[in-house]
């Protein structure tokens, strides 16, 4: 049987996405419980980071220690691709002896490649272009307090990056309504504005994105690998902040989400963050079982 891969969330129906968020709180909730289930025992996956990690690195390999198999973290200095082996070879190699693989790289098209040539499943856990891990934990959240989410409202503050890029596929698959707001010149991807459209709205204007948001997200305003542009991008972000002003806008019962880490009173206001609307832990410990839920979807083949 041919392997699946999560390249962006468009590696899924939207009802396959709707079982792993499902899966992902169920096995939440199992963990709570104290229940030992091990559908991975003596299954390996192989992490591969050209960025540095808090979160992904500690959920997927915390996620094949819970469910009984292992993970081993592969840094560039650490393999051959660091020495210039082609991704392609590196990619037969690998997954000869691997159950699966997760990278977290830089350039997009290295995982694209990578999954072509892998006979096992591919993650992607971060590109410069897509970050659908994230995107799991972030509707996990949103499922467990509010329900589905067809049909609501998602404001995006900030940076057209791999998250606001990831929220406009999210939108379109489980039908939701996403407002961006972002500077002139710092929008998504053309191609995927106009994939998106009828779910997706561009605009410049902070406070006409938030007006009756049912959940507001917002993302650092200089990602990794950008720092150089940091003072740059203050400027132009200036007016991109989310404050408990532009949370007023927003429905009262609005949430709030982050993937982190968060530079506090830069992009999100330390009131914001820390306040009752902010669901940021809760979203940031939904890696863990939302990356479970996948994993065992893709190396389990549950449905």
């Amino acid at each position: 049987m041919k392997s699946r891969h999560f390249i962006t969330l468009n590696d899924l129906s939207a009802e396959e996405l709707r079982y792993i968020i499902h899966r992902a709180i169920e096995l939440k909730r199992m963990r709570a419980d104290g229940e030992t289930y091990e559908p991975l025992k003596n299954k390996v996956l192989g992490m591969v980071f050209e960025k540095s990690s808090t979160r992904t690195r500690i959920s997927f390999e915390a996620g094949m220690a819970q469910f009984g198999g292992s993970a081993i973290f592969l840094s560039p200095r650490d393999t051959q691709l660091g020495r210039g082996e082609p991704i392609e070879d590196s990619a037969r190699v690998m997954s000869r002896m691997l159950d699966g693989i997760m990278l977290r790289t830089n350039d997009h098209q290295t995982v694209v490649t990578f999954a072509e040539h892998s006979n096992v499943p591919v993650i992607n856990g971060l590109t410069d272009r897509f970050h659908p891990c994230q995107l799991l934990a972030d509707l996990q959240t949103w499922f467990e307090i509010r329900g589905d989410i067809q049909g609501k409202k998602v404001c995006w503050v900030g940076d057209g990056n791999n998250m606001c890029q990831s929220y406009m596929n999210a939108a379109k698959l489980l039908d939701f309504e996403l407002t961006i707001a972002c500077p002139d010149g710092y929008q998504p991807e053309a191609q995927l504005l106009a994939a998106t459209s009828s779910n997706v709205t561009l605009l410049h204007d902070t406070q006409q994105a938030a007006r009756a948001a049912d959940l507001v997200v917002t993302d650092v305003w200089a990602s990794m690998g950008q720092e150089q542009e940091q003072k740059i991008r203050e400027k132009a972000f200036a007016n991109f902040q989310v404050n408990e002003q532009l949370m007023s806008i927003a429905k009262p019962d609005a949430l709030f989400m982050h993937c982190l880490p968060a530079h506090r009173d830069e992009e999100v206001s330390t009131a914001v963050l820390d306040g009752k609307q902010s669901v940021v832990w809760q979203e940031a410990e939904n890696r863990l079982h939302a990356q479970k839920a996948l994993l065992e979807f893709l190396m389990h083949q549950k449905i």
